[in-house]
């Protein structure tokens, strides 16, 4: 399921445009030209007609959600933040989608209306931090990862707040479509291709600015350019002239995450592109993506992914050139 598939978009009065804007950013572009597939993405709301939003301005809603009845993805961008009760006809919509296949997206707040149709019940998801304390104490039944950017979980996936949302869209089109479309897709946006749903979602300090002389800056891209390489906090914080304490601090400071798991992010990123687009041996591109050897990039994959290099690869075959 990828290119032609249909997705609504939940609306409702009072959204935040940002919000509402994401799934369409990424899914309802018409980015032909550049080897992106569009898909048939639409906006509808149980309320039709004319709906103010946060920004003052209002936006026309001309599809009941009927369409949810035959669409292959549901995105629910986002919640009032008075968390009120989501109004019955939205939730049965939902169970209904649910129990027939459809992948859900409860982003942001969104993830709130996904629990209160019980789809979360006994399943791990996540939402914005700030509301994961009452999120936790109103579903005690879904196990909240308040500390991630997103959960990806089969057929029903959750975001953290604002820009996480855009991570999870991308992560989705990634999983249907491949890391290469999601990367050029991530290109035209002008945001960063890939990250990881178990990075953190607050960062002490906002990640900063890359400029030429800061040196951890240098390091994540020298470390970018040398996946194959093994890398110990010694020998990193050598290179840099900090103490291993110091670089570990600064490193989660900028990036939200620990070197080790960014490191294999990295990793599985590359190894993602080189099945997906070369005819390279799974034993090369394990060495090649600095996995060391196929099992332990096996493992990796089976762990994050929950599939195999092989497996991956198949599936993707259509995208290799």
């Amino acid at each position: 399921m990828h290119a032609g598939a249909t997705v609504a978009v939940v609306s409702f009065e009072g959204i935040s445009p940002f919000h509402l804007s994401v799934p369409c950013l990424v899914f309802g572009e018409d980015r032909a030209d550049a080897g992106i597939p569009r898909f048939d993405t639409c906006v509808c709301s149980w309320e039709r007609g004319s709906l103010g939003t946060r920004a003052g301005f209002r936006i026309e809603v001309n599809r009941g959600l009927e369409v949810l009845a035959g669409a292959h993805i549901i995105v629910v961008p986002s919640w009032h933040d008075d968390l009120r009760p989501a109004p019955p006809v939205l939730l049965e919509a939902l169970r209904a989608a649910h129990s027939r296949g459809a992948m859900i997206m409860g982003l942001c707040l969104g993830a709130f209306v996904l629990a209160e149709a019980g789809l979360l019940d006994g399943r791990p998801a996540t939402t914005h931090w700030h509301f994961a304390a009452q999120f936790a104490h109103r579903y005690p039944k879904v196990r909240l990862n308040a500390d991630v950017l997103y959960v990806d979980d089969g057929t029903l996936l959750t975001s953290a707040g604002t820009a996480a949302g855009l991570d999870c869209c991308l992560h989705l089109m990634r999983r249907l479509c491949g890391s290469e479309v999601a990367n050029r897709a991530a290109r035209r946006m002008v945001v960063a291709p890939h990250r990881q749903g178990n990075q953190a979602q607050f960062i002490a300090m906002p990640v900063r600015t890359v400029l030429q002389g800061d040196r951890l800056s240098e390091l994540l891209d020298w470390m970018s350019q040398h996946l194959d390489e093994p890398h110990s906090i010694d020998a990193l914080a050598r290179r840099v002239g900090m103490s291993r304490r110091t670089l570990t601090r600064r490193f989660r400071e900028a990036t939200g995450t620990t070197v080790g798991r960014w490191l294999q992010g990295q990793r599985l990123a590359l190894a993602q592109r080189l099945l997906e687009t070369t005819r390279r041996s799974i034993d090369h591109i394990a060495v090649e993506s600095g996995f060391g050897s196929a099992l332990s990039m096996r493992q990796v994959f089976a762990a994050v992914l929950d599939t195999s290099p092989s497996m991956y690869r198949r599936e993707f075959q259509g995208f290799v050139r």
